[in-house]
């Protein structure tokens, strides 16, 4: 079969990658389930986990799987550098042309990957297909973190989805070429669908599931963490409100 008549997935291979800290108890699994929904697609594929200085043993237990399994790849941080340097770590070791990322708390269920890429090869036209959390399983105060959060994005940035955060996306890797994240924190989110957004890029939002953690700790609501992404938030403005859209 000619290349342009095979499927976009088949042209393009797919990265999937993972940031992690401090998840010796899910990452594992969350290997296992990657496995299990990428490899019955007969395309290229990895699996990246980057460990983001984690003082547990999440590191050899992603090493146990790269000797085992050459699609299996380990990025390690010395130091913790913060959610938005995870990502940028893992942007920039993915070799094929979709790329997905998702957490490794297991609070997401990865075969709904599947639906993502059937909605991109039925619209090629797509840059991003996002997710939302259609019942979201966590506290009242990241709820409430959330919903404020999700409301800043749109005020400031005109950016209306619905779910900012949701660590459940597929991005085509050349969106990810023609733009620079910066953060290195919790804005990361925002910052990657605001010039995403800004560049002219299509985007979908679709719903996804949402499950309870079941083992480690969350991070990412500290009260620091929150007003440093605010602050940070300012900036980012002004660098998007003087930059022009690739198109118009």
């Amino acid at each position: 079969m000619p290349q342009g008549d095979q499927p976009l997935l088949h042209q393009r291979g797919i990265s999937l990658f993972f940031p992690a800290y401090n998840e010796e108890a899910n990452v594992a699994v969350t290997i296992d389930k990657s496995l299990a929904v990428v490899e019955p697609l007969g395309c290229e594929y990895e699996i990246i986990v980057v460990d983001d200085g984690s003082k547990d043993r999440t590191s050899e237990v992603v090493s146990s799987y790269v000797r085992r399994n050459q699609h299996v790849v380990l990025q390690k941080h010395l130091k913790n550098q913060g959610y938005g340097g995870a990502l940028q770590t893992g942007f920039l070791s993915c070799r094929y042309g979709l790329i997905f990322f998702s957490d490794c708390d297991l609070q997401f269920n990865l075969s709904e990957l599947i639906g993502f890429i059937d909605v991109m090869e039925k619209d090629p036209t797509l840059d991003a297909v996002i997710g939302y959390r259609i019942r979201r399983v966590d506290s009242v105060i990241r709820k409430i973190n959330a919903w404020g959060w999700n409301l800043w994005a749109r005020l400031l940035f005109d950016l209306k989805f619905k779910d900012i955060d949701c660590a459940f996306k597929l991005l085509k890797k050349e969106v990810l070429e023609q733009i620079a994240i910066e953060s290195t924190g919790a804005l990361v989110s925002l910052e990657l669908l605001a010039k995403i957004r800004n560049g002219g890029y299509r985007i979908l939002e679709i719903g996804v599931h949402h499950y309870p953690r079941k083992e480690g700790r969350p991070t990412g609501a500290k009260l620091s963490v929150i007003f440093r992404a605010f602050y940070e938030s300012f900036k980012l403005y002004g660098k998007i409100k003087s930059s022009k859209p690739k198109t118009t």
